[in-house]
């Protein structure tokens, strides 16, 4: 059999549209748990195809939680790891990458190995960004930090996109604001003049919390005049507030109608469920059909994150909001934890980047994918980096320049030489 291998997964927080495989899938039902976890080490050993919601769950009852924990509940470690993630930590830990001590990885050519700094490091390097085309995690060990209970919140107003940003900067320099020590750190845009900081403290202090799981947004409590305004969450709630209305792509679905969200299900307000809408309304094209009876063009899919030097942000988001229709818009600040290199996805150690985050559509343009190429060419000009995870349409020279391609031609050659993974190009740009 030479069939490229998949993965048979329930889940998959991939946004790319792909070819429908014929083949069936490699079962990785038993790779759902977390193995040990070790509190005077403050590391966990966990299966690769573990979610976060899980992972957390039994971190948390120790105190401990890893050192980014991804926004969506069904996002698995071995996929942060292979497919890179973010957070409100990342200004200080980094990409969960960087958390990993040690990998167990089947390889494609049907080897076992243990990846580490010192052990396969070309393997260890070349892993984060290869989104499952040189092997797939089985193990992982990471990496822990203690919490508290509760994190105090803070949501800054900003007035000016550049003020904003020079404000981020220079949390992600001192790791304070107004000298008081922040553990969380993101943002949102909703236009050029309205933008919000969200500064997290975590505490111990004892007193109410805020609940986003049932009529209340998340997001849209944060918005105000001027100034600042004060929120407090558990430290569980705070961790997924961004799932249960997917940040703030459930109002397309009539989440956030006051009405229709009274009889919506507790149970059905999280991203995994919004996913599944999602693809329903892919496959019948609800949408543009919708469109089509008003009298619309259909709609192109911008589903993207993108990674942006801070000195070049605040004239990213200047043409952005200029040229895309698409608001709101969530900033995450990131700097890498130390000076290693990972060649999958070149960005620079000790350098400041926000991830930009924003996920909707927009009227089909003239050719196919208009808006997502447009965005593409305008963040190389930014000299930034975009995210796999969703549509790409960089020509293969274009696309082994920014990510990495001798380096992962040869661990390539070294650990699948007979390609029975996927090439990435392949994967993420010809949507195999």
């Amino acid at each position: 059999m030479t069939a490229p291998i998949r993965l048979a997964k329930r889940t998959s927080n991939l946004f790319r549209t792909r070819t429908k495989a014929h083949v069936s899938g490699l079962d990785v039902s038993g790779l759902t748990n977390v193995i040990a976890v070790d509190t005077a080490a403050r590391t966990a050993d966990v299966a690769g195809m573990c979610t976060y919601d899980d992972l957390v769950a039994a971190t948390l009852r120790h105190g401990l939680v890893p050192l980014v924990v991804p926004q969506l509940k069904t996002i698995t470690l071995g996929g942060a790891v292979t497919g890179l993630g973010i957070e409100s930590t990342s200004f200080r830990n980094g990409l969960p990458h960087e958390s990993v001590l040690e990998m167990d990885i089947l390889t494609g050519g049907g080897e076992m190995i243990t990846a580490s700094p010192g052990q396969n490091a070309d393997l260890f390097r070349a892993f984060p960004n290869s989104y499952g085309t040189l092997g797939y995690a089985v193990r992982l060990r990471i990496e822990l930090e203690p919490v508290k209970p509760f994190v105090a919140l803070t949501h800054v107003r900003f007035h000016s996109l550049v003020d904003l940003v020079a404000a981020m900067d220079g949390i992600l320099e001192t790791g304070r604001l107004d000298g008081v020590l922040v553990d969380y750190l993101d943002g949102v845009v909703f236009s050029a003049d309205e933008g919000y900081l969200c500064v997290g403290r975590q505490t111990s202090a004892p007193g109410p919390a805020s609940d986003y799981t049932g009529q209340e947004i998340y997001y849209r409590s944060m918005r105000h005049d001027r100034g600042a305004t004060d929120d407090r969450l558990t430290i569980h709630d705070y961790l997924w507030r961004w799932d249960t209305d997917w940040f703030w792509c459930s109002e397309a679905f009539g989440a956030q109608h006051p009405l229709i969200r009274r009889v919506w299900p507790g149970r059905f307000r999280r991203s995994s469920f919004y996913g599944k809408l999602m693809k329903l309304e892919q496959r019948f094209h609800i949408g543009d059909r919708i469109e089509k009876l008003n009298g619309r063009p259909p709609r192109e899919r911008v589903v993207q994150d993108v990674e942006v030097p801070i000195a070049r942000c605040a004239e990213f988001l200047d043409w952005f909001l200029n040229n895309i229709p698409i608001t709101p818009i969530w900033l995450c600040p990131l700097r890498l934890r130390g000076d290693d290199y990972w060649p999958l996805y070149p960005i620079r150690p000790q350098q400041n980047y926000v991830n930009v985050g924003f996920w909707s559509t927009v009227p089909v343009g003239f050719s196919d994918g208009a808006t997502n190429r447009l965005i593409e060419c305008k963040v190389g000009e930014f000299d930034g980096h975009k995210s796999l995870y969703s549509d790409s349409y960089y020509s293969r020279p274009e696309f082994d320049e920014l990510y990495g391609g001798d380096s992962y031609r040869a661990a390539k050659k070294r650990y699948d030489p007979g390609s029975r993974l996927l090439d990435l190009y392949s994967k993420a740009v010809q949507r195999r």
